[in-house]
């Protein structure tokens, strides 16, 4: 009798410890099934052709369904459909395109906007305007289209005579008066100027002859140069000329693509002469003024996540030798030789200027 009732106890506990065990294998796996499900996230596209310059409305966009994994940030989910709805499409948007955060910008009203595709991408308040430049002044290159840059300008001074607006010293000229040129002729009723052609000197007393003697220079007035960083933490919009159709799209991989494969037809590559830049309607009066009176410009590369505006000195040859300790040669009674009378670069002008392309 007790080993029968053994018997039942052992097998009550085999059937429970089964049924346990089989709810615990269907819970995890159900578990695991769910678990493996990926998660999917609506995200906006383009449900029609939008085009450049149109305000995006709810009427306008449509939504797919990716995996969370897929979605990055720059998108717009339904949740951001607010955020969406105040833009304004800087580029045409094909109907299907995901729409990102690059690829509208903040406006208060759809305006279509006429002219080329790239006026879009100029934040409101800020214009874009070219000068000139070289390899030299584009740091051998770096500087690339979305560049952050310093601009430094170089000056030459000269003094002037403030009625003539005439660089200095001035020419003299001999000054014929009136009344009688020579006894028994005709009297001289008007003054006569005749220039000779001697610059304006001035009278100094030699200290060991005690005698004056009129000094006159031997060059013509030597300009004096400073250099200043004038705009800092600018940006370049593009480095080079821009397409000649101004509906090309700049960011497909089509265009990329056919600009590619025009530039390997191309026989050969120009150099970039100019450069654009994004400043302030201000500062794009300035750089005008600059570019007319021939001043020389330097962009200088800097890193994009710096921000900072350090102050500056401008540079003259007296800032030079006091800030960095540079004497002045005394005269001494031997010198080299051979002798050198200057540098022989002072132009500027690199060997590799005429044949180097930068990368494209």
């Amino acid at each position: 009798m007790r080993r029968g009732r053994t018997l039942i106890f052992v097998l009550l506990i085999v059937i429970i410890a089964v049924v346990v065990g089989f709810v615990a294998i269907r819970q995890f796996l159900s578990t695991s099934t769910e678990a493996e499900q990926p998660v999917f996230v609506e995200v906006y596209v383009a449900g029609q052709n939008i085009p450049q310059g149109e305000g995006i409305t709810e009427a306008a966009l449509t939504t797919i369904t990716i995996p969370q994994a897929n979605v990055a940030a720059v998108m717009y989910t339904r949740d951001e459909l607010s955020l969406l709805i105040s833009k304004v499409a800087k580029y045409p948007l094909d109907q299907g395109v995901v729409i990102t955060e690059s690829m509208v910008g903040d406006g208060t009203t759809a305006i279509p906007i006429s002219g080329p595709q790239w006026a879009s991408l100029i934040p409101a308040g800020m214009t874009a305007i070219s000068i000139p430049t070289d390899r030299l002044s584009l740091a051998a290159y770096a500087v690339n289209d979305g560049a952050h840059v310093n601009i430094n300008a170089c000056f030459l001074f000269v003094d002037i005579d403030p009625t003539f607006q005439s660089v200095l010293p001035n020419l003299t000229a001999v000054l014929t008066g009136t009344g009688f040129a020579a006894e028994g002729s005709l009297p001289v009723l008007s003054l006569g100027v005749a220039a000779s052609g001697a610059s304006q000197g001035r009278l100094e007393l030699d200290p060991s002859l005690q005698q004056p003697y009129y000094l006159i220079p031997s060059e013509t007035q030597r300009p004096r140069m400073v250099c200043q960083m004038l705009l800092q933490d600018v940006i370049v919009m593009k480095v080079g000329n821009f397409p000649s159709d101004p509906t090309a799209n700049l960011t497909s991989p089509e265009a990329v693509a056919a600009a590619d494969q025009q530039a390997q037809q191309a026989p050969a590559a120009v150099a970039p002469d100019l450069v654009t830049l994004l400043v302030s309607p201000q500062d794009s009066i300035t750089l005008s003024y600059l570019i007319h009176t021939d001043a020389e410009l330097m962009l200088t590369l800097r890193n994009p996540s710096d921000t900072a505006r350090q102050a500056t000195e401008a540079s003259t040859l007296q800032f030079l030798l006091s800030q960095y300790n540079i004497p002045v040669p005394a005269k001494l009674p031997y010198s080299l030789d051979p002798y050198t009378t200057g540098f022989g670069n002072l132009n500027l002008v690199l060997p590799n200027d005429v044949t180097t392309v930068p990368p494209q």
